[in-house]
C-alpha cells in the first residue's frame, strides 16, 4: 500500500527548534549557507574568464560588482528573507512546502494543475542542484592547491574525487557526529571571507563605490550583449540561496534571518569587494582571484579551510536531497525508498542508500566528464535560476491569492522578481552548449519519473476502484456468513471508501474472517507535522469492523504499529503477537488502454517492483504479515 495524499487545513502543527537563539543561528551559519559562502571561490572568476571574458579594467571589476551586490540584496535578503521565509508551512519551507501550502489554501481551478507542474519542476532542479555543489564546490577548493604550487595542479583531481567518494561514503553514520562542528568552523571561515577582503580593500578603498547601482547601468550601457551574457556568471554568486527557505523548518525563519543579515551578507560582500580591488591591482589575479588574494604564506591554510567549507556545503545539500526525496515519497511522487534514521533525537537526519549512490556515480561523473570548475559552473546555473524563477511564480500566485495583497503591490513585486529571475535564466540558457544541459538532463528525467509515479498511483487508484466493493454492504452480504477466528487482521488500503484487495483475496483462498478487522489507510497531509491528537480517525461500522485512518505530515516517518498500539478506540488494546497485517501486492502489466504511453506505463511497473516493501516501509512485524498478490493492467 502507498501512502495517499490529502489536505485538513489547520489540524496540524508544527514542532519548532527548541534551542537557543545563539545555538540555531550558528547552526544555520554552519548548515544554511555553507553553499552560498563557498560562491566566492568561482563567482568573480567565473565572471571575468568564464564563456564570454570580460576585460580586467576599472569599468567591467566595478559594474560586476554592482551587479553582485544588488543580486545578493534583491534575490536573497529582498526576495527570500523578508518574503519567501514568511511563506511557511507549518514552519516548514522549500519547494513542496510552498506547492503544498498552496494547494491546501486555494480552491481546486483550472491552473492548480500547472502550479503542481511547476513544483515538481523545481524539485527536480533541486536535483541538478544536488549533484552539481559536491563537484564545483570542492573542485574550485582544491584547485587553490595548483595557486599554492603549480606542480601539484596533477593531484587537483584525486585529491577532489577522494574527498568526494570519502564524503559519500560518511553518510550511513550521519551527521549527528560531526554537526556541532559545522557551525564554528563555517563561522571561522566567513570571518577569514572579510579579513581577505578588507586587508585588500584598504590598498584600494575607491573600490566601495561599486555598491553605487548606476555602476551596473554603465556596465549594460558601455557593453549590453556582455553584460546580459555577464548575469550567468553573476547569478552564482547567489547559489545556495534556496537553502535559506528549504531549511527554514530546521532553524526557524528568525536564526537564519540574523545570521545572513548580520555575519554572512557583510562577510561575502567584504570578500567581493576585497577581490575587486586585488582585480584593480592586479590584472593577471584574475586566474584565482580568490586564493591570490591571500599572502603567500597563507594560502595552504586557505585551501584546507575552504576545503572545509566545502565539504560542509556538500553535507548540506546531500542531506537536503535525502529529505526531499522522503518528502517527495510521502506526497505520492516516488515510490517507497529505503529509508535510516542516523539519529535517535533528530527524526530529520535521514540516510537514503539508493540516493546517496547514485548522487555520488553522478557527481564523479560530472568531476571526470569535466575535470576543472570553470566547466562545471556553466552547468551550474541553469539549476539554480530555473529554481528561482519557479519559486517567484509561486510566491506570486501567494501574494495574489492567498494573501491578498493590494494587486498593484502584488504585481510590482511580483513583476520585478519574475524581470530580474527571468533575466538570469535567459542568460544561462546561453551556457546550454557549455554544460547547462547536464541540470536540464537531470532535471528532465527525475520530472518523468516524479509525474509517471504519481500519475500511475492515480490510474491504480481508478482501476482498484472500479471493482472496489462499498463496505457496508461486504459487511451486510458476507460478514455473516463467514467463519470468524480469534485475533486482529490488519488491511492496508490505498483508498478508505472500499473494501481493499487484500481482504477480497483472503476470504476468496482461506475463507475466514477475524473477530476484528481494521480496515487501515494512511495518509499524508499537506503539512509537515500532524499534531499527536489528530493523527487517528476511527469509524466503527459493527461486527467487529473498523475504519481506521493515520494522518502523518510530509516530513514524519511512519510506524504504523507503534501509532495503532496507541490507540483505545478499536475496542481492546491492540497486541502486536496476535495481529496479522495483510497487504495487497500488484503485478502491473503495461497495456494500450488510453491512460500513459507504453513506456511509462513500463517506467511505472518496473519503479513498482523496485520499491521497498510495505513491512519495512511501515515498520511492521515481519513475522506478522501476509502478503497476498494479484496481477493489474493499467
Amino acid at each position: 500500500m502507498d501512502a495517499s495524499l490529502t489536505a485538513r487545513g489547520d489540524a496540524a502543527i508544527h514542532h519548532p527548534p527548541r534551542e537557543g537563539l545563539a545555538a540555531l543561528t550558528l547552526g544555520a551559519i554552519g548548515v544554511v549557507f555553507g553553499d552560498i559562502g563557498t560562491s566566492p571561490l568561482y563567482a568573480m572568476k567565473e565572471a571575468f574568464i568564464g564563456p564570454h571574458p570580460l576585460a580586467v579594467d576599472r569599468a567591467h571589476i566595478f559594474g560586476v560588482l554592482s551587479l553582485i551586490f544588488w543580486t545578493l540584496m534583491v534575490i536573497v535578503t529582498i526576495k527570500y528573507v523578508m518574503l519567501a521565509m514568511r511563506a511557511d508551512n507549518r514552519g516548514e519551507g522549500g519547494s513542496f512546502a510552498l506547492l503544498s501550502l498552496l494547494s491546501r489554501k486555494l480552491p481546486e481551478r483550472r491552473w492548480t494543475g500547472s502550479l503542481i507542474l511547476l513544483g515538481v519542476l523545481a524539485t527536480s532542479l533541486f536535483y541538478g542542484d544536488a549533484i552539481i555543489t559536491p563537484a564545483i564546490s570542492v573542485l574550485s577548493a582544491v584547485e587553490g592547491l595548483a595557486v599554492v604550487e603549480p606542480g601539484l595542479e596533477p593531484l587537483v583531481l584525486p585529491v577532489a574525487i577522494g574527498i568526494l567518494v570519502g564524503l559519500f561514503l560518511f553518510q550511513v553514520r550521519g551527521t549527528a557526529g560531526v554537526g556541532i562542528i559545522f557551525g564554528p568552523v563555517v563561522l571561522i571561515y566567513f570571518a577569514t571571507l572579510a579579513v581577505l577582503g578588507v586587508a585588500n580593500m584598504i590598498r584600494h578603498p575607491e573600490v566601495i563605490a561599486a555598491l553605487n547601482p548606476l555602476w551596473a547601468v554603465r556596465f549594460f550601457a558601455l557593453d549590453p550583449a556582455l553584460a546580459f551574457l555577464a548575469l550567468g556568471s553573476v547569478v552564482l554568486a547567489v547559489t545556495g540561496a534556496e537553502a535559506l527557505y528549504a531549511d527554514m523548518g530546521h532553524f526557524g525563519r528568525r536564526p537564519i534571518s540574523l545570521a545572513w543579515l548580520y555575519i554572512v551578507f557583510p562577510c561575502l560582500v567584504l570578500n567581493y569587494m576585497g577581490q575587486g580591488a586585488l582585480l584593480l591591482a592586479s590584472p593577471a589575479s584574475v586566474e584565482n582571484p580568490f586564493f591570490l588574494m591571500a599572502p603567500e604564506w597563507a594560502r595552504l591554510p586557505l585551501v584546507a579551510l575552504a576545503t572545509m567549507a566545502t565539504v560542509i556545503a556538500s553535507q548540506a545539500v546531500i542531506s537536503g536531497a535525502f529529505s526531499v526525496t522522503r518528502q517527495a515519497i510521502q506526497l505520492g511522487y516516488l515510490p517507497r525508498l529505503k529509508i535510516l534514521h542516523t539519529s535517535a533525537t533528530s527524526l530529520g537526519q535521514i540516510y537514503i542508500p539508493s540516493v546517496n549512490w547514485a548522487l555520488l556515480a553522478l557527481v564523479l561523473l560530472l568531476v571526470l566528464g569535466f575535470q576543472e570548475s570553470t566547466g562545471l559552473a556553466s552547468a551550474y546555473g541553469i539549476a539554480v535560476t530555473g529554481t528561482m524563477f519557479i519559486t517567484t511564480c509561486m510566491l506570486g500566485v501567494l501574494l495574489f491569492q492567498v494573501w491578498r495583497w493590494n494587486r498593484w503591490a502584488a504585481g510590482t513585486v511580483t513583476g520585478l522578481l519574475l524581470l530580474i529571475d527571468g533575466a538570469y535564466f535567459a542568460s544561462n540558457l546561453t551556457k546550454i552548449p557549455d554544460g547547462g544541459w547536464f541540470p536540464l538532463l537531470v532535471a528532465g528525467a527525475f520530472f518523468t519519473v516524479l509525474t509517471t509515479w504519481a500519475t500511475g498511483r492515480r490510474l491504480m487508484r481508478e482501476r482498484l476502484e472500479e471493482s472496489a466493493l462499498p463496505l457496508p454492504i461486504f459487511i451486510k452480504s458476507a460478514a455473516p456468513s463467514l467463519h470468524r477466528v480469534r485475533g486482529t487482521s490488519v488491511f492496508l488500503s490505498a483508498s478508505a471508501d472500499a473494501i481493499p484487495s487484500a481482504l477480497l483475496h483472503n476470504i476468496k483462498h482461506n475463507q475466514v474472517l477475524h473477530e476484528r478487522v481494521i480496515l487501515l489507510t494512511v495518509q499524508v497531509d499537506e503539512v509537515p507535522h500532524v499534531d499527536e491528537a489528530q493523527r487517528l480517525e476511527v469509524e466503527g461500522f459493527g461486527e467487529g469492523f473498523y475504519r481506521v485512518i493515520l494522518h502523518y505530515g510530509f516530513m514524519e516517518p511512519i510506524d504504523i504499529p507503534s501509532d495503532l498500539a496507541s490507540t483505545r478506540s478499536c475496542g481492546a488494546p491492540f497486541n502486536m503477537m496476535s495481529t496479522s497485517f495483510f497487504l495487497g501486492r500488484q503485478k502491473f502489466i503495461p497495456s494500450r488502454r488510453p491512460s500513459m504511453a507504453l513506456w511509462r506505463e513500463r517506467l511505472f511497473a518496473w519503479m513498482m517492483r523496485s520499491s521497498e516493501s510495505a513491512m519495512e516501509f511501515f515498520k511492521l512485524p515481519t513475522n506478522r504479515v501476509v502478503e497476498l498478490g494479484s496481477q493489474m493492467e493499467i
